[in-house]
């Protein structure tokens, strides 16, 4: 490190990329084995996601190792770190927006069975014998225990930057064990719906949409987690905390897909809103708000690239 002349972190040699590839490979095929009704595909998806596991623990113990001991997160490779959690969002933005897409699709022009062959009557939503959950019972308690969850997370943030350790850590505590009660709060509503995974569209982009996030929210505690064992061993100061801070981008993302959750799909706000949608959403405001986007683009685009900011980390040495 100490001859170089950038200031970019030049990974060494790693057989974590290799292991994480081969497990995934070994869950691929166990996971087909295993719907085919193949002997053995099991073992080798719980071999497969064993690996996954361990290769996670054992490749970001190095990354840890490379920001504390090595130092080698500069202000460069954060940016770049920076920028690479943001696409990861990204990524998982849209990942959700094709769930919130069918289930708009479904919910606001409903059709019947064969209705596209010929004319019957339109359907309704929910489908007839599907009794949804009151918005405003056990899902309203989970919007309060996220929206809570995300203040505690805020104040473990702000902790931080105050260099408060105790209070970190007790901010972390209570983020934990409210994402603790969100999971446990879920499942309970899981084991007492009305209706089933396979009672029709309805209920598959119900539980498909809310599951999935059900299962970020545990990614994300696991995530805060291991944040709390770093703020015990000293690992945050107010100028080096990536890691915490991914946990709070990525906690907060959970958050606001809850809040579209709750919003569109418990309370059915789409449909309620829907005359208000047909005025917005027409072709010509998408088109103009299109050009706008664009054209704010290219002069971001080029401001960025003239600034003097911009060409001090492109010639850094």
């Amino acid at each position: 490190m100490s001859q170089q002349t950038h200031p970019y972190h030049l990974v060494h040699p790693s057989p974590w990329p290799a292991l994480a590839a081969t497990a995934l490979l070994m869950v691929t095929f166990g996971m087909a084995m295993f719907m085919h009704q193949k002997t053995g595909g099991i073992f080798l998806v719980a071999g497969g996601f064993s690996i996954v596991l361990y290769t996670m623990f054992v490749w970001w113990r190095d990354v840890v190792h490379e920001a504390r001991v090595d130092q080698a997160h500069t202000p460069a490779v954060s940016r770049g770190l920076r920028a690479g959690m943001a696409l990861f969002i990204t990524s998982e933005v849209l990942f959700f927006a094709a769930f919130f897409w069918a289930f708009f699709g479904a919910s606001t022009l409903p059709k019947l069975p064969l209705a596209e062959t010929w004319a019957i009557l339109p359907g309704v939503w929910p489908p007839a014998g599907i009794h949804p959950f009151d918005p405003f019972h056990l899902p309203f308690l989970n919007t309060l225990i996220l929206l809570l969850s995300g203040s505690t997370v805020t104040w473990a943030h702000y902790s931080i930057l105050q260099n408060h350790r105790k209070e970190t850590i007790e901010a972390l505590w209570l983020t934990v064990i409210l994402g603790v009660c969100f999971t446990a709060c879920q499942a309970f509503e899981y084991t007492h719906a009305a209706f089933g995974f396979k009672d029709g569209i309805y209920a598959t982009t119900f539980f498909m949409a809310t599951g999935f996030h059900g299962f970020h929210v545990l990614v994300g505690t696991i995530f805060l987690s291991v944040c709390l064992v770093r703020a015990y061993k000293g690992h945050f100061t107010p100028e080096k905390h990536l890691g915490f801070e991914f946990a709070a981008w990525y906690w907060h993302f959970v958050d606001v897909v809850w809040l579209f959750l709750f919003v569109f799909v418990y309370c059915n706000m789409a449909n309620r809103l829907m005359p208000i949608f047909e005025l917005i959403f027409t072709g010509t405001n998408m088109l103009i708000a299109f050009v706008l986007m664009l054209v704010a683009s290219v002069y971001f685009g080029w401001k960025m690239l003239t600034s003097r900011t911009f060409d001090k980390v492109a010639h850094y040495h």
